[in-house]
């Protein structure tokens, strides 16, 4: 249970880390968030955070789109990471939540002249899609914003109300997860994770240029497929249909990790069951992060000594 959060630049318990009605971020999603793992080594007996400094420029370019003037270098970031960590004392897999948000009481919907404010906690965590078998997917008719309506690259906290929708209509329908066209009618992403797609021996996924977030995860899928697997990866525009013809597929994501894909829009994508392809890279990944696999122990922080 989460104890304590960094709030108003002090570790404080979660309790008092609270903010008034009248916060401008509640009424108009003037906030951006960001979302790091940690996960716990039972061998080494070790909590490793994936990526973080990775995470953390992708946060401050997030409040940068807000227009907001946090005191913070990346490194200052992951350094506030590792003392709450600590104090919290986790010896399992956490999720870590920065969050940056337009703090001023005020009623004008604008982001300049407003006062900015930093938060983070973390909280035990396991998987954000637990489909260790494959998820069945359906496309959304809601589509993901555009660059030009709330830009996808950052993680802009009222951007995701169009995530929610699409999220809960999945649901409601009996599906697992949603799929989002951007407003060309390409595929775009998931409702919180990157996409992938395999066929005929290539990984394809859409481009940073289809209104996707730049997500850390994908990226280290990409440099796993290629340098690790041997599979070349294209960043392309991608059909709807070419998605009912892959080989496989799969989701992936700081809160989903590596999540199969099964079927979409009732389609069967290959033989209807998690790809070979896709379960490697699922235990390779689940090594790397937890600090296994000697070549990419860069990417992990250790937070106790």
């Amino acid at each position: 249970m989460t104890q304590y959060a960094y709030f108003r630049g002090r570790v404080v318990p979660i309790d008092e880390a609270n903010i008034s009605v009248r916060t401008q971020a509640i009424h108009y999603g003037t906030s951006c968030f960001g979302a790091l793992r940690g996960y716990w080594n039972e061998d080494q007996e070790q909590l490793y955070v994936f990526r973080p400094h990775d995470h953390y420029r992708r946060f401050l370019d997030s409040a940068k789109l807000l227009m907001m003037t946090l005191p913070f270098h990346p490194d200052d970031l992951v350094e506030v990471t590792r003392i709450l960590l600590q104090k919290e004392g986790w010896r399992e897999d956490v999720y870590i939540r920065p969050l940056a948000y337009k703090s001023g009481e005020v009623i004008p919907c604008q982001l300049h002249d407003v006062e900015d404010e930093f938060a983070l906690f973390s909280l035990p965590y396991g998987s954000y899609l637990n489909k260790d078998k494959g998820a069945r997917l359906m496309i959304s008719s809601w589509c993901r914003l555009g660059d030009n309506t709330i830009p996808p690259r950052g993680k802009i906290g009222g951007a995701y109300a169009s995530s929610a929708l699409a999220k809960s209509d999945a649901l409601l329908k009996g599906f697992d997860e949603a799929l989002l066209l951007d407003g060309e009618g390409h595929v775009a992403e998931g409702s919180a994770e990157n996409v992938f797609i395999l066929r005929q021996g290539i990984a394809v996924t859409p481009s940073v240029s289809s209104s996707i977030l730049e997500g850390i995860t994908r990226r280290t899928v990409i440099e796993l497929l290629t340098r690790a697997l041997g599979i070349p990866v294209q960043e392309r525009a991608v059909d709807r249909t070419e998605i009912y013809l892959a080989d496989e597929a799969f989701l992936c994501g700081t809160g989903a990790q590596i999540v199969p894909v099964t079927s979409v829009d009732s389609y069967d994508i290959g033989s209807g069951t998690a790809g070979a392809i896709t379960m490697k890279l699922r235990d390779l990944y689940s090594d790397v992060v937890r600090g296994a696999v000697t070549e990419y122990t860069s990417w992990c922080l250790p937070i106790y000594a």
